[in-house]
C-alpha cells in the first residue's frame, strides 16, 4: 500500500492515507494507454465532413461538345472531378469514427494511468472541496495553495456545482466525477487533484 498526505483546500496536511497497489502501484503499460487515449480522441470526432460528388454539384447537365472531331479529349459533363467547379471523386462523407476496446484493456489502461501520475508524484488528495459561493478564486487559491498552477484534473465523488463552475473559467482546469474519468483527462494533466471520497470509489470500482 502506497501511503500520500491529505491536504486541505489551503494546502495543508491534515492526514494520510493508504493507496491500493493493485491500482496505483502497478508497472504503467505505456501501448494499452496510447490504445485508449487514441480511441477516446476517435470517439470525440463528428465525423460530419462531407464533399460533393460529381452528382451534387449543380451544372454539367449537357455534353460540352460533340464526341468527335473538334480535337478536344471527350468529355460527357463539365462536373467530372478534372474540371474546375467539378465534383470531388473519393471525397469524405459523414461517417462515425466510434470504435470499443474491451473492458479488461480500458481497467488496464486506468490502472495503469493513476499509476503513472502517482509515480511523478502528481497526485494530490483532497480531504474534501467545500465551497461558500461560487467564485473563479475559491479555485485559483486552492490550486496555488497545492501547487498546482498549471493544467490540473479535478476528481469529485458527486457533483458539486459549486465547484464546477468556479473551476470552469480557468484555462487548463477540468472537473469531472468519477464515474467519467477517462485516460485521456489523466495523461493531460500535471496535477491529478482527487477527493479522498472520489479515491474510495475508484478503488471500489477498479479493485
Amino acid at each position: 500500500m502506497s501511503k500520500v498526505s491529505v491536504y486541505d483546500i489551503k494546502g495543508n496536511v491534515v492526514a494520510d492515507t493508504e493507496l491500493n497497489d493493485e491500482i496505483w502501484g502497478i508497472e504503467p503499460n505505456v501501448s494499452v494507454m496510447h490504445a485508449m487515449v487514441v480511441n477516446y480522441l476517435a470517439n470525440q470526432r463528428q465525423g460530419t465532413q462531407s464533399t460533393l460528388t460529381r452528382t451534387e454539384v449543380s451544372g454539367g447537365g449537357r455534353k460540352p461538345w460533340r464526341q468527335k472531331g473538334t480535337g478536344h479529349a471527350r468529355q460527357g459533363s463539365t462536373r467530372a472531378p478534372q474540371w474546375t467547379h467539378g465534383g470531388i471523386a473519393l471525397g469524405p462523407k459523414p461517417r462515425s469514427y466510434r470504435y470499443t476496446i474491451n473492458k479488461k484493456v480500458r481497467r488496464l489502461a486506468m490502472k495503469s494511468a493513476l499509476s503513472s501520475k502517482l509515480a511523478e508524484n502528481s497526485v494530490v488528495v483532497l480531504n474534501s472541496i467545500d465551497f461558500e459561493s461560487i467564485k473563479t478564486k475559491n479555485v485559483v487559491e486552492m490550486l496555488k495553495a497545492l501547487g498546482a498552477e498549471g493544467k490540473a484534473l479535478i476528481v469529485m465523488p458527486a457533483s458539486d456545482e459549486k465547484v464546477i463552475k468556479s473551476a470552469r473559467n480557468i484555462p487548463g482546469v477540468k472537473t469531472t466525477l468519477v464515474n467519467t474519468l477517462n485516460v485521456y483527462d489523466i495523461l493531460n494533466c500535471d496535477k491529478f487533484i482527487v477527493v479522498k471520497d472520489a479515491v474510495t470509489k475508484i478503488e471500489e470500482v477498479y479493485c
